[in-house]
């Protein structure tokens, strides 16, 4: 049980753009600070994987109650081990498959189905109950965790975006080229800034790094440190 003299850990919400380096820097952080880490577009990915393993026809993917079924029933969890984030379905490590093709061609359109985001939201909610969880995403800041009292937007220059989907894409095996990569980039972009549901944006309280000039560590570092003031009891600022 929590108490006055050990509260629970600040939840931290980082948002931003497709290609900002999200992901990565909430696992530095979560590693850095010994929290759980959770990638909210995991599980998106997640209900798009199941969905193409059984088959679903073009019908399928149109139907909307389908999917919210499966995105209510599926058991998804998060397993911090050695620095990386493993994304568990029904008890199973799935990481590396939801970096697939196929996934990557349906998972935009999956998360655009209102009832499919509320399913995951509540999901997510309930991972950070207990406090002390990174989460990144694109609604985080401004849907999923509204009371984190630490809200990052990152962002970087739309070249600097499309290199780090290059590297991406080539550490996962799956090479593409810039133009392609550009083109997803861009589209995304487009995607998750004019959906009707939880669309992109900056949350009133959230806190701009825009890692255009910056390594990943000195980003990792910045938001450590306003965690840190956060627990000393100041303001999350730089």
């Amino acid at each position: 049980m929590t108490t006055d003299a050990n509260p629970p850990l600040p939840n931290i919400a980082i948002d931003g753009p497709a290609g900002a380096g999200k992901t990565t820097v909430a696992r530095d952080v979560a590693s850095r600070l010994d929290y759980r880490h959770i990638d909210s577009g995991g599980m998106y990915r997640a209900v798009t994987l199941i969905a193409v393993e059984r088959g679903y026809q073009a019908c399928d993917w149109e139907d909307e109650d389908r999917l919210v079924q499966l995105a209510e029933k599926l058991d998804i969890d998060y397993l911090g081990q050695n620095g990386e984030t493993r994304i568990l379905l029904e008890g199973e490590d799935r990481t590396r498959d939801l970096r697939d093709a196929a996934v990557e061609r349906r998972v935009s359109q999956v998360a655009s189905v209102p009832g499919v985001r509320w399913a995951l939201v509540e999901k997510q909610r309930q991972l950070a109950m207990s406090g002390g969880v990174v989460m990144d995403g694109r609604d985080i800041g401004t849907c999923v965790l509204t009371d984190a009292p630490l809200k990052v937007f990152l962002t970087a220059a739309t070249p600097v975006r499309v290199m780090r989907r290059l590297v991406q894409k080539h550490c996962s095996g799956s090479p593409v080229t810039w133009d392609e990569a550009a083109r997803s980039v861009v589209a995304r972009d487009v995607i998750d800034s004019t959906r009707a549901e939880s669309p992109l944006r900056l949350a009133q309280d959230a806190i701009v790094i825009d890692s255009t000039r910056l390594s990943r560590g000195d980003v990792v570092s910045q938001i450590c440190f306003m965690v840190d003031s956060l627990r000393r009891g100041g303001r999350a600022t730089r």
